[in-house]
């Protein structure tokens, strides 16, 4: 069965229970959620003026096919009340798929893997906690070591809320 890993992340509201809710959803609509990683409270990426996030990311088993697992992710994100009113703005919730197994593949509405993942340590963090050994298919590099090379120098702290 196909290994998807989805990153969580959000910074309105109450964000650890926006994450629960989504990863209850998660479980329900998508597949089954084997394991995830602590949760992570980390500055701003991108448009930093806004609250902290609370990033985590799961490790889930699905049936589902990379576009309807998108589909199902952009559901349960409009569920939980996500605003799409700026790039990079503040939100309830946010989910994106990082990898698909080692799946390759650009579409005008998915690309996978995450495009912008090995530039953000919010991302590489909690993915590193789940599979610290898995090589990225495009860059040929364990997340490990994308972590270690990784740009960005934003907080990232075990959130313990």
């Amino acid at each position: 069965m196909p290994k998807v890993y989805l990153l969580l992340g959000g910074n309105l509201g109450d964000r650890l229970a926006y994450l629960q809710q989504a990863n209850h959803q998660i479980n329900t609509h998508v597949g089954r959620v084997a394991r995830q990683s602590k949760v992570y409270q980390t500055a701003a990426w991108g448009k930093t003026d806004q609250p902290n996030f609370l990033n985590q990311v799961l490790e889930v088993q699905t049936e589902l096919r990379p576009e309807l697992v998108l589909q199902r992710v952009n559901s349960i994100e409009q569920e939980l009340g996500r605003k799409r009113l700026e790039h990079w703005g503040a939100r309830v919730i946010d989910i994106d798929i990082l990898f698909y197994d080692d799946l390759v593949m650009q579409t005008q509405r998915l690309s996978v893997p995450h495009p912008q993942l090995h530039l953000r340590r919010f991302t590489l963090l909690p993915l590193s906690e789940l599979a610290p050994d898995m090589e990225h298919p495009i860059l040929q590099q364990s997340i490990k070591l994308l972590l270690e090379q990784c740009p960005d120098v934003l907080d990232v702290q075990v959130f313990e809320g």
